[in-house]
Parts: structure tokens; C-alpha cells; sequence
């Protein structure tokens, strides 16, 4: 066998050439800032076919446009990726809160011609931004309500709902010419570790999964969903061994082989400690590859060059020494450039949408359950609302308001409000509100016991208080009016503010 000795960067030959190539072809790296960098123009040049938006590159929609304008520049076909669920994880609307409610509360309406027509109007806001390739929906079954990342994230806890949910999604997000990308593959629902923090695992047998966590899957396949985004999780049923975005037996025997899926595989981001943390970075982004995955997602927290250059020479490295089959790498590369092709094939598409503004809103009201205790009097003069805040999740971050504050001061001048959290809540809230009519905001009740406490408190003393569930509403409803939003998207708020006014 002849070898030819060429550097990482391919420089001495036209297989070497070809093989970088490919290497940053399989990343989907981010970067900072609100305008696209040099470094990353000039590696698109060199073979990178996608990057990822995050929060920090969004300031509005005309800036998104101007940015993706700036990189399509560099390479029509480029794949634009976001991770824009909509409801409580959303990065077009990080400043704001999300303009579309969550799965869950599609779920609790669970109108599948809702849910399309909800991801079509996102997709058409994401085409017409220059996006192209969306990390969602997520089709995790919430098994497990003390789940500290899925929780609302989830279209509910029945396979058959998140099932025809998930399906619909892929369907109206994709009718606009963006990609969809169903995740947790196996399925993240039955986890109480976040693995942005740890390995989760989900010990149940391979009949409960089967019945449980594949039928979404099996379902977004059908409905033709360009991408899978695999679960950094250990499924000792499936691979006692490894974690799913590193096994074999997971992307490319099951995935693959058993339900016979042929689009993309993209990984969660590799920074999260359950990859980075147990094997390394680089040593990782090899193992997922090899694994059968064929796009690495990084950049939610390195988003620096460095990063690229040096996951692109790992890959590389593996190939020359053969840990990595270089077939294997030329075909992970073919598909990301298989997709990108998809995208602007089916560009116009969006353009064909007809916009629809005002479904998030529709969608969010028609959610709503809201629970009377007796003779529940409407909140008709200025409120004190208190707002309960939980310590966010990653998934989630800390840059999107929510709540129901802004919009019931619209609604009700005058009104005001305070955040509070941890123990003492309830009579610190007592103190601040005097003799204010209380709206109390919580998010996850039944996750939290000194929220718990909190509404015991303010229940005790002011029997009037309405509480307003943003979260998983698995909490018996209490109040004089209990409010579950099933989401803390801006226009989940929006909805239950008119609700709290109407009484």
C-alpha cells in the first residue's frame, strides 16, 4: 500500500486535498458575533458546509438575513443550522421569548393540523432569514416527569401523541424547504441527569423502548425528516458499552439497519460534559463518525477556529492511521452535502408559504386549561406578580424573558412585579405585594419544593392568589384560579394574561 505524506491541512496532494475537505465538511461549527467572521469565510472556502446560529449571532431578522446573506456568499449550498424548537428553547427569539408556543402545548391541544400549521409559520420565518436547517423537533416521550432538560420540550407523555405530533411537525416545518432534525435518538424522555452536565441512562429493557421511545422516530421517518440528532445517552439495552452518539449499535445497526432511516445523523453538541467530559473532545467527534453519525454539532460553547482546526486534524489524523475508515468519512460528508442540495432544491418552497403571524398566539389560547376554585373573581386592578425562578437549563439558557408580567401591565396599568426563588419566597412576596391582588408565576412546581412552599404560604394568607403554571403542570392545580400555560414562550404569557383578566 502506497502512502503519500501530506499535512492536516491537505496541503502535497489531491486525496489529501479531498480528505480535509470532507473532514470540515462533517462540522457544524458556531462562531461569535452578529456578523460573519473572517476565519469562518475562509474555512466555508475550504470545505465547511455548514455553521450553526445560536443566541448570541441573533439580534433581529433583518440582521439574521444580512449575516446569512454574508456567508452564502461564500457557498450557495452552505447549510445554515439553528436550534430553534420554539416555545422555551428558541434563538430567533432569545430577547423576546418565543413568538410560537412549545410541543407540549401543542400537545395538550393535540390537533396535528395545529401543530403543522404552527412549524410551517416558523419555517417560513426561518427560510426567509436565510436559515435552512432546523435541530428540532424533539420527539423524546416525557416518561419521566422529574426530566430536568425535556420536561415542556416534549409533545407529552403517550407515544402515539408524540408520535403523530413529531410527524407533523417534520411535515410543516419542511413543506418551507428547511429541514427539520428529530431528537433525542433513541429518546431522552426517560432521563433525570441532563447531559449537558453527565451521561444519562435509561435502564429499561429493549421491549419498553421498542414500545415507547422509537415509534416518534418511526414516525418522523415516515414523514420524510431530513435529519436525526443523536442522544448523548447510555442505553445499556441497546449498548451497554456506549453512549448513543458513539455507538455503532445504536446509529448504524438500529437507526440504520432495523428502521432503515438513509438522511442525515448529526450529533448533540459534542461540548457537553457527556461526550467531552468522558472522552475527550476530539476523541469523541472520532468515535461519533466512526459510529455512523455524519455531522458534529459544536459550537454552543467553543466557537472559536482553534476548535474547527483542530477537530478537522482529529478527524484527519484518524483516517491516516486508520482508526477512522476514510470511506466512512467520505460518505458522513456526502450526506451533509446531500442535504445542503435538498435545501436549495426546495428553496422556493418558503416563498409559496402564505404567512400566518398570528397562529403562535391562536395556538398558545387555545392551550390554555385554566381551573376555577369556586367563585374565582377576575383580576381587574393593578396586580403584583410573582414570578418563581427555577435555576434554567442549559437547553434553555438565561437570555429569554417569560412570564406573564409585561403583558398583564399592558392589560392592567399599574401592575408590577419581582422575581423571586429558594427558601422564604412566599412571605417575601406577601411583604412586597401589600394589599395587591398576587399572580403567582411558577414554572415546575412539583420539581422545586421551595416553590412548593411558596404557594403554601401565599395560599395560607391570600386565598385569592391565581397561580400561572408555565411549566409541566404536574402539581395539583391550586388558587383561586390555576392557570396552565404547558410553556414559557412570550405568547404562552400573553394568553394567560388574558385569562387571569378574564377570571
Amino acid at each position: 500500500m502506497t502512502t503519500i505524506a501530506t499535512t492536516a491541512s491537505g496541503s502535497g496532494s489531491a486525496a489529501g486535498d479531498t480528505l480535509t475537505r470532507d473532514a470540515l465538511a462533517v462540522l457544524q461549527p458556531g462562531f461569535d458575533g452578529t456578523t460573519a467572521p473572517d476565519w469562518v469565510r475562509r474555512r466555508i472556502g475550504e470545505g465547511l458546509a455548514s455553521v450553526a446560529l445560536f443566541g448570541r449571532n441573533v439580534v433581529s431578522e433583518e440582521q439574521v438575513t444580512a449575516l446569512t446573506g454574508q456567508l452564502r456568499a461564500e457557498r450557495d449550498d452552505l447549510l445554515v443550522a439553528i436550534d430553534e424548537e420554539s416555545g422555551d428553547v428558541t434563538r430567533l427569539d432569545v430577547r423576546t421569548g418565543s413568538s410560537f408556543p412549545g410541543n407540549h402545548a401543542l400537545g395538550a391541544v393535540d390537533d396535528p393540523d395545529l401543530t403543522r400549521a404552527v412549524s410551517r409559520e416558523l419555517g417560513r420565518r426561518l427560510a426567509a432569514c436565510g436559515v435552512t436547517f432546523d435541530w428540532a423537533p424533539s420527539a423524546d416521550v416525557n416518561a419521566n416527569a422529574d426530566n430536568p432538560v425535556i420536561g415542556v420540550r416534549s409533545f407529552g407523555a403517550s407515544p402515539g401523541l408524540v408520535a403523530r405530533h413529531t410527524a407533523a411537525w417534520v411535515e410543516g416545518l419542511q413543506s418551507t424547504g428547511v429541514a427539520a432534525c428529530t431528537k433525542h435518538f433513541p429518546g431522552h424522555g426517560d432521563t433525570n441527569v441532563d447531559s449537558h452536565h453527565a451521561v444519562p441512562r435509561i435502564d429499561v429493557d429493549a421491549d419498553t423502548l421498542y414500545a415507547r421511545e422509537l415509534p416518534p422516530f418511526r414516525a418522523a421517518i415516515a414523514a420524510g425528516t431530513r435529519a436525526i440528532m443523536s442522544a448523548h445517552i447510555l442505553v445499556p439495552a441497546l449498548d451497554p458499552d456506549r453512549p448513543g452518539t458513539l455507538s455503532r449499535r445504536i446509529l448504524t445497526e438500529l437507526l440504520r439497519g432495523e428502521l432503515g432511516y438513509q438522511g442525515l445523523i448529526v450529533t448533540d453538541g459534542m461540548e457537553m460534559r457527556a461526550i467531552s467530559g468522558t472522552y475527550g473532545l476530539e476523541h469523541g467527534v472520532v468515535l461519533a463518525i466512526a459510529a455512523g453519525a455524519d455531522a458534529i454539532c459544536v459550537g454552543g460553547g467553543l466557537c472559536d477556529e482553534g476548535t474547527v482546526l483542530k477537530l478537522r486534524d482529529a478527524l484527519v489524523a484518524a483516517v491516516r492511521s486508520g482508526e477512522l475508515p476514510e470511506e466512512r468519512l467520505a460518505d458522513a460528508a456526502a450526506r451533509v452535502r446531500d442535504l445542503a442540495a435538498w435545501t436549495v432544491a426546495a428553496r422556493g418552497d418558503a416563498e409559496k408559504t402564505p404567512a400566518d403571524p398570528e397562529i403562535g398566539l391562536v395556538a398558545a389560547r387555545r392551550a390554555l386549561t385554566v381551573t376555577r376554585a369556586g367563585a374565582a373573581a377576575p383580576v381587574t386592578a393593578p396586580a403584583y406578580v410573582a414570578q418563581f425562578n427555577p435555576a434554567p437549563n442549559i437547553a434553555v439558557g438565561d437570555q429569554t424573558p417569560w412570564g406573564v408580567a409585561a403583558e398583564l401591565e399592558r392589560l392592567l396599568p399599574g401592575s408590577t412585579a419581582g422575581s423571586f426563588t429558594g427558601e422564604g419566597a412566599g412571605a417575601a412576596v406577601l411583604a412586597a405585594a401589600e394589599d395587591r391582588r398576587i399572580v403567582a408565576v411558577v414554572r415546575d412546581e412539583h420539581r422545586h419544593d421551595w416553590m412548593r412552599s411558596a404557594l403554601d404560604t401565599l395560599l395560607a394568607a391570600r386565598p385569592d392568589t391565581v397561580v400561572v403554571e408555565m411549566g409541566l403542570p404536574q402539581a395539583p392545580p391550586r388558587g383561586a384560579l390555576h392557570i396552565a400555560t404547558y410553556g414559557a414562550a412570550r405568547v404562552c404569557g400573553v394568553a394567560a394574561a388574558e385569562a387571569v383578566v378574564a377570571g
